[in-house]
């Protein structure tokens, strides 16, 4: 095929192409700025094939379009092209039977870290909130989804897995290595502060922990604890449906949360009387690690009434995705619905707010050797920790379940 020829094919399958969307869409939509967009495309498109310095290679091109259109609706959505999809799949396949335990999302158009499990190979390896992963085992994470990332932090135990990672305050990227390792499922940490304050520290909503944090709250009172203080600090991973059902521990009435999308209907999850353990007084410590489930807990107890969030805005990440196969091999993992809090505010967007703001001031972190928060704990000496007891030791504390 002659040159002239073959771009000419290339142009007319481009305007078929683009005929064909725009088609589509306008068969769905009337919106006038859809069909804008996709002539634009197409004109994008024929001009690099036309103008641009070199013979540009098509396949490639439109394969890094897909990964930016995709890329830019949310962190949680991706494309893979059906050799990354492929390799996705077997890689799935084979069965997580170790892993790095880091909740993981896209920043900065990057791989990055929310939080690492308590003890995992993440978090002996230093790895926290905001440390960007440039490249895993050699792969950039520039065009790779979250669930990509996480498949290539699973494997064998002792498995060796070099990343580069631009850590949190710095600028230029360095190899860390680590070993993955069977992580066990982290159980809740009770414990009893001054007077009658009992502490509920969890790490993530795996299946099962609902039953293990009920247990907890009768551990407490039978210590004769009579306030609160759950700690969701750097839990940002597990079961959605686990959050949902420790909501219902604490509250006898509302709504916990609402799941819905453009094409997913309404599930509205509410409070249920019968399943209630804790009515005495609660405050919630959150930060920039809560995500998932987490936040939907945290919400529930806060726009219930229920109870005080205390710290720094959640990351905001609830939200449920959908593994959609393309007839050409490709695959598309998208968000198809978002958590809501029951004020109605949308968790992905607007996080979970605290209804007190406690963080570092700019100088004191400044003056930290160490960029990242210090792992949550019992701490008297924590800001947060010394907030939730004035908060529970004050009259405006005593809301309990009705």
């Amino acid at each position: 095929m002659s040159p002239l020829l073959k771009k000419f094919v290339v142009v007319l399958s481009i305007l078929v192409l683009a005929y064909v969307a725009m088609g589509y869409v306008m068969g769905r939509s009337s919106d006038e700025k859809a069909f804008r967009a996709l002539t634009v495309y197409s004109e994008v498109l024929e001009h690099i094939q036309r103008d641009y310095v070199d013979e540009p290679n098509m396949k490639s091109v439109t394969n890094g379009s897909l990964h930016g259109l995709v890329d830019s609706l949310d962190p949680e959505s991706s494309y893979m092209s059906p050799l990354e999809f492929k390799d996705y799949k077997e890689r799935s396949e084979k069965g997580a039977k170790a892993g790095a335990g880091l909740a993981l999302t896209k920043r900065f158009g990057y791989i990055s870290v929310i939080a690492a499990l308590p003890d995992s190979p993440g978090a002996k390896a230093g790895l926290g909130l905001g440390d960007v992963i440039e490249k895993i085992a050699g792969f950039t994470t520039g065009q790779m989804g979250v669930d990509q990332a996480q498949v290539l932090l699973s494997g064998d135990p002792g498995t060796t897995v070099t990343m580069s990672v631009i850590r949190r305050g710095k600028t230029e990227p360095q190899d860390v290595t680590i070993t993955l390792a069977k992580i066990p499922d982290p159980k809740p940490i009770e414990n009893k502060l001054q007077g009658d304050i009992g502490y509920l520290h969890v790490a993530e909503f795996t299946d099962g922990s609902t039953a293990e944090i009920r247990d907890a709250l009768n551990q407490l009172k039978n210590q004769g604890a009579h306030k609160l203080i759950i700690d969701l600090r750097d839990c940002a991973s597990g079961s959605d449906a686990e959050g949902i059902s420790t909501a219902q521990l604490f509250l006898s009435s509302g709504t916990i949360t609402t799941l819905k999308g453009q094409v997913v209907t309404a599930v509205v999850s509410s409070a249920d009387p019968s399943k209630v353990v804790w009515t005495d007084p609660v405050t919630v410590l959150i930060g920039n690690g809560t995500a998932g489930p987490a936040e939907i807990l945290a919400s529930a107890i806060e726009d219930n009434h229920r109870g005080d969030t205390i710290g720094d805005r959640t990351y905001g990440t609830a939200s449920q995705q959908k593994l959609i196969e393309l007839d050409n091999g490709a695959a598309l993992i998208l968000t198809v619905a978002n958590y809501f809090s029951p004020d109605g505010k949308e968790i992905p967007l607007e996080g979970v707010q605290p209804t007190y703001l406690v963080r570092p001031s700019p100088d004191d972190v400044a003056a930290l050797e160490n960029p990242y928060p210090p792992a949550p704990s019992s701490s008297l000496d924590d800001p947060e920790i010394k907030k939730a007891i004035e908060v529970l030791q004050s009259a405006g504390a005593a809301r309990k379940a009705a």
